[in-house]
């Protein structure tokens, strides 16, 4: 798919009216989507307060886990924001091609921290990684602001974008990530899970060990039982209302206003499309229907297709779903110029550096890149830094 630079420009207005549609000015970092009504506002601060809440064993925290709270993962500048921390995932790439999450060995996330009393049991600092996996790669916390807009994108979007036969011969042949069931994948950094509250909600066992009601049992150890007495806790360990007031937090964060350009990066703006960034980073998304008002028919700069691309050999991990070790879901770039740290893996120290690490369906629009003048190149940094 091919973006006119006259098509992007009239895309970036559409974007500042939707930001500024029921609001004196675009929202800052952290604050939630315009056209909250007054109980919505209130359920979302409500909702901040669980985001932010830090678990204790006696709560249920672990025994294995990564983070107390989803707030100390989402904490740059706000909470939604980015994060420094830096997980470790596992799978297995089996000899027909199929991929195992490994679920019977603790699933594709190692916990990188244990309780007190797991540690006094087995004399463990961290949670082994599994035995039969074929590949380890490492992740960055992503901010989630803005969320709730990809949540909102169709299916039959998604799908629109893709061109796995790469039938249009420009070397990009994006394509869908699947869930188990079949549902169109789009969050985490391989696009394998469908749903945002899928993807709020697994983030209490999964990153911090507390149980909910639709998983209400301790995941497994590397594939061994959790030992007696070290999670004494109830189960589940957090209640459904809770969960909902989080999922409603994060599908109501707003996602940030891009800075004002100068007439350098209105520049590195349009040289951005010309180069063929917009090809997978496609400027704008548009929400289907949506009970949630501030999310409804709304059209979102998110800088993505929610699709998987072959990135290359040098940036390849693991495997998750469809998704082969070299393949990536598109990064949304809303929000870029609040990370510290690039790529899925944290790897680049800097923007241009991620550009550089390109391979695979990016090489040539990072090869086009690296072709600039330096003066067009520090123009396209410039736009990027301003997301």
């Amino acid at each position: 798919m091919r973006i006119t630079a006259t098509r992007f420009i009239l895309e970036a207005g559409v974007l500042a009216f939707v930001l500024v549609a029921g609001c004196a000015r675009p929202p800052a970092p952290g604050e939630p989507l315009p056209g909250l009504t007054e109980a919505e506002r209130a359920r979302f601060d409500r909702g901040r307060e669980v985001f932010e809440r830090t678990f204790v064993a006696a709560d249920g925290l672990g025994p294995l886990f990564n983070a107390d709270s989803c707030g100390e993962c989402h904490e740059e500048p706000v909470a939604g924001g980015p994060g420094d921390e830096v997980e470790i995932h596992a799978t297995a790439l089996l000899p027909d091609g199929t991929c195992d999450p490994l679920l019977d060995q603790g699933g594709p996330v190692v916990q990188q921290q244990v309780t007190e009393a797991l540690r006094a049991a087995l004399g463990i600092d961290a949670e082994p990684t599994p035995a039969r996996a074929t590949g380890t790669g490492r992740r960055t916390t992503p901010d989630l602001l803005g969320f709730g807009l990809l949540d909102a994108v169709t299916d039959a979007t998604i799908l629109a974008l893709a061109d796995p036969d790469d039938r249009d011969g420009d070397g990009v042949s994006g394509r869908p990530n699947r869930f188990v069931d079949g549902r169109v994948g789009r969050f985490g950094r391989k696009a394998f899970v469908p749903m945002l509250r899928e993807f709020n909600d697994g983030a209490f066992p999964i990153e911090q060990g507390i149980t909910i009601p639709s998983a209400p049992q301790e995941e497994s150890i590397a594939g061994k039982p959790i030992p007696d007495g070290v999670d004494p806790a109830p189960d589940p360990e957090i209640a459904v209302e809770d969960l909902d007031l989080t999922d409603f937090f994060v599908r109501a964060l707003a996602p940030p206003a891009p800075r004002h350009l100068k007439s350098s990066g209105l520049r590195g703006r349009r040289l951005f499309v010309a180069i063929g960034c917009a090809t997978c980073h496609v400027t704008r998304l548009t929400t289907g229907p949506n009970p949630l008002q501030a999310l409804h028919r709304r059209t979102v700069a998110a800088y993505t297709d929610l699709l998987l691309h072959d990135m290359g050999p040098d940036l390849a991990d693991i495997c998750l779903g469809l998704a082969t070790p070299s393949e990536f879901r598109t990064e949304p770039l809303m929000g870029l110029g609040l990370s510290t740290a690039f790529l899925h893996d944290g790897r680049a120290a800097t923007i241009e550096e991620a550009v550089r690490l390109h391979g695979g369906e990016g090489q040539g629009s990072r090869d086009r890149f690296v072709g600039l003048s330096e003066k067009d190149r520090r123009a396209i940094l410039q736009f990027l830094e301003s997301l």
